[in-house]
């Protein structure tokens, strides 16, 4: 699957999202679902770390919750890393218990057509294979020709 996204919309969906459910969120500080967690409460969003293996741990200052339905209040976004086959009951969860879900995000290499559909036919944006660290960086001015921020700058060749 090759969606294609313009940088407006995803901008937009970055812009106005202020809390997020990660859902498949890692302990483990070398795993992506841990370090992109940890970048998007550093950018100032209130990051919901989901996980029923490590429920009631702590993470980015939150406690670790075993479902969205554990959540109290609703969410702006919810941020998929797990595989594809489970991303229908997610998406079904979240549809159910957040009235005002504005996104369901998928991680790099993670996507299901039939879940994205029923999300989009409640007025939700759906945004798949993409990761939301990186479409940030991108957006805002943090990736430089190298792919990363070295926080140098320089005439130096």
């Amino acid at each position: 699957m090759n969606e294609r996204y313009t940088e407006s919309h995803l901008r937009n969906i970055l812009k106005r999202t202020k809390r997020i459910a990660v859902v498949g969120v890692s302990m483990n500080e070398v795993r992506p679902s841990f370090y992109v967690a940890r970048y998007l409460k550093l950018k100032g969003y209130e990051v919901v770390p989901i996980n029923p293996g490590h429920a009631g741990k702590t993470a980015f200052g939150a406690m670790v919750l075993g479902s969205l339905s554990d959540i109290e209040g609703e969410v702006d976004m919810i941020d998929i890393f797990r595989q594809p086959e489970h991303v229908p009951a997610i998406v079904d969860e979240a549809l159910e218990r957040f009235p005002a879900l504005q996104t369901i995000w998928m991680q790099i290499g993670v996507s299901h057509e039939e879940a994205a559909e029923k999300a989009r036919a409640r007025g939700v944006d759906v945004v798949m294979n993409r990761c939301p660290k990186i479409e940030y960086q991108r957006l805002f001015g943090e990736l430089r020709m190298g792919g990363f921020n070295t926080g140098v700058i320089s005439s130096k060749l």
